[in-house]
């Protein structure tokens, strides 16, 4: 096919439709070769006699999705970077140097390169349909917009709007592109092509003006930050990157010193420079690399049905049941309903489903605050969830979701009830963290149309969904369930089932080993400080089991021990905690203390004396802290991937740690990060620490030891 095709003039009189159409592709990118045609009609165009020119997308809901990452994630060095971007940017200026008005017309996801080249256009239009998204994501990357984008979106729509997009990596729909002046009109999809005809012809009839589109604050505030006081805006933008990020992500503080070396530079070429500067410096680094790969796990996913080898159908689910209505049950209401699935939601307290309901509509009041959402889509949503203290409707119901008490006994009497409710080829799916699947199926009578769906808390945030496989589950259930995960906005990682499944088997070493180390006179702030501060843990070991509820984690522990034997070894302040009352963030007390309103206040001074221990004298480094906990994850993690296959791919892990625990996406996931350090050094630091610690439970398994003797990694 050819390249010709994939962007071509289509002539409307005086007026130069130009179609992006790349040819035996979903999605319009910005690979090296449709670079060279856009440079070619360009150079058509500007030795035209059009008096305008239209840029448009003849793909359903996307106008470019940004550059190739394949291209990105191929190139190492900082002077193939260079010759890229050089080119990217050249291109872009010659859009914007064209002789006759430019518009951009704009529906669908128009990311990273698609947003820089609607910038070098003089006017954009866009769609209000709810696939229109504009946004730089390049950070998310660990690069940062190299074809213009820091030079451009601070001109248009000023330094602090921009800021807020480029810095975060995020998209804007249509209303708010429109409110910010990254777009002048919006219409309705239908009309889009001819406003943009009829627009094109009002300029021409002006006098065909080109435009350098230059924000123009309003109020006297926004005039102070935008001239002599812009030096704030900066700061407190470099404070609130400090914040998000601990300093762990090169890419938001390089755009911002590109951006605050170039803001209101007159001379383009220089300004282009430093940006290109700023991103080849990006490129080369781990953190980019690391994050690409995390973008490709994703993405991975969007091609899956969660059963491999086989050619499965999933079946289609409209109706979605959900059994019990806690936390749990509303926040996977809330997330069912968000993505317009109908939901049926049972408990027997009429009290539980108004507190389920109240959960979820609270969530949507969020987004109509945030203006993501209007009354009508909030009424909408919140129309689609329906409750009942009996099975009524059920019938109709393709999947149901059980979320009832962590109970064998319990789950296995209402899952062979709810199932006589239903029909006979419906779905149910049990929503446990740490009960057997292939136990729990016992309760269904045809258990093929049974799995597990293990949501992580809360629901409306953590994006990973545990798919679990009991022995009896078949392909089209499972294929059935990931479909639906990712209908629900979530990602699915198929794992077999085991104790503790994937995520909080690999945790609970974790955990268990920030016991030890306080157990062993290390504070509490100064472990959790070293996995947030220094390695870039989301919270650390001790926040965790207050947040996951430490009733919880001792209950769990005892599961493992059961499992695992020797493997786990807990410590005595663990039992003692038992003892204390203590339950962390759901009853206020905990490793750390709560204020009424549920917010996390100081380390507990008074925990240690609870639990028997003196004060604590921190005589251990940081650097051991967070080896201890980190390959003892690692450790087990050889054991559940190599010897019991409860995933088959390291991939899985990677995604499952970092979209279930927060594991720091800069460091590519689990394994990733051993891979970068050596499974031969993780073996040898182990096996130092199991003897000068007495830590039979940190000997270095089997699978961890044999790679070791050829430094092998888990990726091959």
């Amino acid at each position: 096919m050819s390249m010709l095709e994939s962007i071509r003039i289509n002539p409307q009189g005086e007026i130069a439709v130009v179609e992006f159409d790349l040819v035996g592709e979903k999605v319009n990118k910005f690979s090296t070769p449709v670079m060279m045609r856009l440079k070619d009609v360009v150079e058509e165009l500007r030795k035209s006699s059009y008096k305008a020119v239209i840029f448009k997308s003849m793909k359903p809901k996307i106008f470019i999705a940004g550059a190739d990452i394949e291209e990105i994630k191929g190139m190492t060095t900082k002077e193939q970077f260079n010759d890229a971007v050089k080119a990217g940017q050249e291109i872009m200026n010659m859009v914007e140097d064209l002789p006759m008005p430019t518009i951009a017309s704009v529906n669908g996801a128009c990311m990273g390169g698609g947003c820089e080249f609607i910038m070098s256009c003089d006017y954009r239009i866009a769609s209000d349909d709810s696939s229109t998204k504009i946004g730089l994501p390049e950070i998310q990357l660990g690069i940062l917009p190299g074809f213009g984008g820091t030079q451009r979106m601070p001109r248009i729509m000023g330094l602090q709007a921009s800021l807020d997009i480029i810095l975060a990596g995020k998209a804007v729909n249509s209303k708010k592109a429109l409110k910010s002046g990254l777009v002048d009109k919006v219409v309705h999809p239908n009309l889009l092509d001819e406003q943009a005809i009829k627009w094109a012809k009002e300029i021409i009839a002006g006098g065909g003006q080109k435009r350098r589109k230059k924000f123009q604050p309003q109020g006297l505030v926004n005039k102070v930050l935008e001239g002599p006081a812009k030096g704030v805006v900066f700061k407190k933008a470099r404070e609130g990157v400090m914040k998000a990020t601990k300093g762990h992500y090169p890419a938001p503080l390089k755009a911002l010193d590109v951006i605050q070396k170039t803001y209101g530079m007159s001379d383009r070429d220089a300004g282009m420079r430093i940006e290109r500067e700023g991103f080849c410096e990006l490129g080369v680094t781990s953190e980019s690399k690391n994050l690409i790969h995390v973008y490709y796990l994703t993405e991975m996913v969007k091609k899956q049905t969660g059963v491999s080898g086989v050619n499965v159908k999933p079946k289609e689910v409209k109706g979605l049941g959900i059994l019990g209505a806690g936390t749990m049950g509303g926040g996977i209401a809330y997330v069912a309903a968000d993505k317009g699935i109908q939901v049926r939601m049972k408990d027997l307290n009429p009290d539980a489903l108004a507190k389920g309901l109240k959960h979820a509509s609270d969530l949507w009041m969020k987004l109509v605050k945030r203006k993501s959402i209007d009354k009508y889509q909030f009424q909408q949503k919140i129309d689609a969830v329906s409750v009942t203290t009996d099975y009524s409707g059920f019938k109709n119901l393709d999947v149901v979701v059980e979320a009832i008490v962590e109970d064998m006994g319990i789950k296995q009497k209402v899952i062979g009830e709810c199932a006589g409710q239903m029909r006979p080829d419906a779905i149910i799916a049990t929503n446990t963290s740490s009960l057997s699947v292939t136990e729990m199926a016992k309760g269904h009578p045809r258990p093929e149309y049974f799995a597990g769906m293990h949501f992580f808390n809360p629901v409306n945030k953590m994006p990973l969904v545990e798919v679990i496989r009991g022995e009896k589950t078949s392909d089209e259930t499972i294929a059935t369930i990931f479909e639906l995960t990712k209908k629900m906005g979530k990602m699915p990682v198929v794992v077999k089932d085991g104790p503790g499944f994937l995520v909080n088997r690999l945790l609970l070493p974790y955990m268990a080993e920030a016991a030890w180390l306080m157990q062993e006179g290390m504070s509490i702030e100064v472990v959790d400080k070293a996995y947030v501060k220094e390695f870039g843990m989301p919270m650390g070991p001790f926040e965790l089991m207050d947040e996951v509820g430490l009733d919880v984690c001792i209950k769990v522990l005892k599961i493992f021990k059961k499992a695992f034997g020797e493997r786990i070894e807990m410590a005595p302040c663990m039992e003692a905690l038992e003892k204390s009352g203590r339950l962390g963030r759901k009853n206020g007390k905990g490793f750390y203390t709560y204020q009424a309103d549920g917010k996390r206040g100081d380390v507990d001074q008074t925990v240690y004396g609870a639990l028997g221990l003196g004060s604590p004298s921190n005589p251990l480094q940081p650097k051991e802290c967070i080896e201890r906990g980190v390959f003892a994850m690692v450790n087990e993690c050889s054991l559940a991937l190599i010897e019991d296959h409860i995933v088959e791919l390291p991939h899985e892990v990677d995604l499952g740690m970092i979209m279930g625990t927060g594991f720091p996406p800069f460091r590519g996931g689990l394994l990733k990060y051993a891979d970068s350090i050596g499974s031969q050094y993780i073996a040898d630091q182990l096996a130092t620490y199991a003897s000068s610690r007495n830590a039979k439970r940190l000997k270095p398994a089997t699978p961890l030891a044999n790679m070791a003797k050829s430094n092998a990694k888990f990726y091959k």
